[in-house]
């Protein structure tokens, strides 16, 4: 049997390849002077408990602090974060993770008097303070949203225990997180060169976009053998993690944990409710790209593997890092000069970590702080789907850049729930980009719609069916019903056939899919994935097809951080993200493209 080939060692991964972290520190003895100095500055932290109803200058001076440790604290759980991550399986720097991890667990109960006492403060005392203060007004967002959750902030003591259990409630994910990225084995099998492979997820993704059904029946069975072996396990990893947010749900009296997540983004939960309800309306689309799929590929069962290959009948265009570089800045010209330039700085000063190693974290995202610039993970390809990662992690970065760089701390952040829609937007732009690009090339447009539509099928379909299941699984739990591994394959499943419809073999397997996504330990995140694509569509298209001033619109949601709650920040973007127009819209684009592709063939 010929050798299998291995992942390289993270020692042996070219240095060019890899992000710079000695931007965020220069050594790792920076690292742990910063980290000293926060561990040193708790007590302080705590002892300004019981000063906020002193006067305005006590408030700013406690704000300032709190803030002042915090910004620091976020540094050193980025550097450890990123380390542990390009190599999951360093001792070193799995424990320095662990440190921060702790770290940040100790400030949260250090400081969690800060917000029951600020909420002891009436709006008349805050209207003196404003006065007596001026200086103060900057943080008025800051304070707003804390009294937005004023029925929700629990007693000092009892925040103070709930903040340093904070490693305690996220055992489940950390569990889930070393099982699934260091300890799980998987197989060695056969690619389509005749070679041997040792699978892993990014060998996994390459694989179900063979042109030959065996190859992609052989991944999808050796994969899930293995998620097989270990379902109970993770069922009960899961399990602590659902009970963990209802837990918290309950008891700061939000009438679910749906709730409780969205109120943390400062989102009404009618933004998940019409997401739901309006792709259900819609499943007829995917149910007919889905019977389509089956009669161009021409076989007489369509399996849940098959959903990937290309349509067209040939590998993913093959697209380098560099070669994806280019293209990425040719598209987002659009964008204007300023914008490309910092694109330009991300790609010149190793901002990504680009190829995948042994033991590296799977997968992709976008991470940084306020104090450093972005970064990407990436798990490298050369195909299509790559090309579409860097330009979606690219508007990740460029995101935090104009945040970071627009506003002050307390507002130099943004909500995770507008976090998505900058990054499809552009996805979307290089989607338009490309189909005018090869305007008369079939062939290629073949490529790009095949791409779109499972892109959007992906994303905006499978997500909302991850939202859909993650939901059921908190209210199921919230009703007493025990989270067994069976109990979640099997409700999985009949979801899946929902989904996909008759078209599509939802194989047995898939039902135990549920157990190797990470984005359900994430608290209520996925769906934001949906509703992004779903509003990026809308932003794309008046960028590309309208005037100058949807750009600076545009920019000017990306500068906004946290000064506004999201929903105004993208209303004022564009897009009301409170009604259901902005779904319908993304789907006659859909059905637009999908009539376009039909056509094609």
């Amino acid at each position: 049997m010929a050798k299998a080939k291995e992942l390289p060692l993270r020692k042996d991964v070219p240095v060019q390849l890899t992000w710079d972290l000695t931007t965020v520190y220069k050594n790792d003895d920076a690292f742990e002077t910063d980290f000293n100095e926060i561990e040193k500055e708790l007590v302080p932290v705590k002892k300004l408990a019981g000063s906020l109803s002193e006067g305005a200058g006590q408030l700013l001076k406690a704000t300032e602090f709190i803030l002042a440790v915090n910004r620091k604290l976020e540094k050193v759980y980025v550097y450890a974060q990123l380390k542990n991550d390009q190599d999951t399986s360093d001792d070193k720097y799995q424990a320095m993770f662990a440190r921060c991890e702790s770290l940040a667990a100790q400030f949260g109960a250090a400081m969690a008097w800060f917000d029951p006492e600020l909420l002891q403060l009436s709006e008349k005392t805050m209207s003196k303070y404003y006065q007596d203060e001026p200086k103060l007004k900057a943080f008025k967002r800051l304070f707003d949203q804390t009294f937005e959750k004023r029925d929700h902030i629990l007693g000092n003591d009892v925040e103070e225990v709930l903040a340093g259990a904070g490693d305690i409630f996220s055992s489940g994910e950390k569990t889930f997180g070393i099982l699934d990225n260091t300890d799980l084995s998987f197989p060695v099998v056969t690619d389509e060169n005749g070679k041997q492979v040792k699978l892993s997820q990014g060998v996994y993704a390459i694989l179900l976009e063979s042109a030959d059904q065996n190859i992609r029946k052989q991944a999808f069975e050796k994969l899930y053998e293995v998620y097989d072996q270990f379902q109970h396990t993770l069922a009960a990893t899961l399990t602590t993690n659902v009970k963990n947010h209802n837990f918290k749900a309950k008891i700061r009296k939000y009438h679910n944990a749906l709730q409780a997540a969205l109120s943390a983004n400062e989102v009404p939960t009618v933004v998940y409710d019409n997401l739901i309800k309006v792709v259900n309306e819609h499943l007829d689309l995917l149910h007919r790209y889905v019977a389509l799929r089956k009669k161009i590929l021409g076989v007489d069962e369509l399996h849940m593997y098959d959903l990937y290959t290309s349509l067209i009948g040939k590998k993913s265009p093959r697209y380098t890092f560099d070669q994806s570089k280019q293209i990425a800045l040719e598209a987002l010209q659009i964008m204007g000069p300023d914008y490309v330039s910092h694109v330009k700085e991300e790609f010149d000063n190793r901002w990504v970590d680009v190829v995948e190693n042994q033991f590296k974290r799977s997968g992709g995202y976008s991470s940084g702080t306020y104090d450093t610039n972005p970064f990407i993970l990436l798990n490298w390809k050369d195909n299509l789907d790559n090309l579409y990662t860097l330009i979606h992690g690219t508007g990740h970065s460029m995101h935090s850049y104009y945040a970071h760089h627009n506003q002050p701390y307390q507002t130099g952040d943004y909500s995770i729930f507008v976090a998505e829609i900058a990054s499809t937007t552009n996805e979307n732009i290089l989607t338009d980009y490309l189909l005018n690009k090869f305007k008369n090339n079939d062939e290629m447009k073949k490529q790009i719609l095949n791409y779109y539509l499972d892109g959007f099928k992906g994303t905006v379909f499978r997500q909302t069916q991850f939202a859909e299941f993650e939901q059921f699984i908190h209210e199921q739990d919230a009703s007493g019903r025990p989270l067994t591994a069976n109990f979640m394959n099997d409700y999985y499943l009949s979801l899946n056939q929902k989904y996909y419809g008759d078209a599509v073999v939802s194989d047995r397997q898939i039902g135990l899919e549920w157990s190797r996504i990470p984005h359900f330990y994430y608290n209520f995140y996925v769906y934001q994935y949906a509703t992004g694509f779903a509003a990026a569509s809308t932003l794309a298209d008046n960028i590309v097809n309208g005037d100058s001033s949807n750009v600076e619109k545009y920019l000017n949601y990306l500068k906004s951080g946290s000064s506004d709650i999201p929903t105004n920040v993208m209303k004022k973007a564009g897009v009301d993200m409170t009604k259901p127009e902005y779904l319908e819209k993304a789907f006659a684009i859909f059905e637009n493209r999908l009539d376009e592709f039909e056509k094609l063939f």
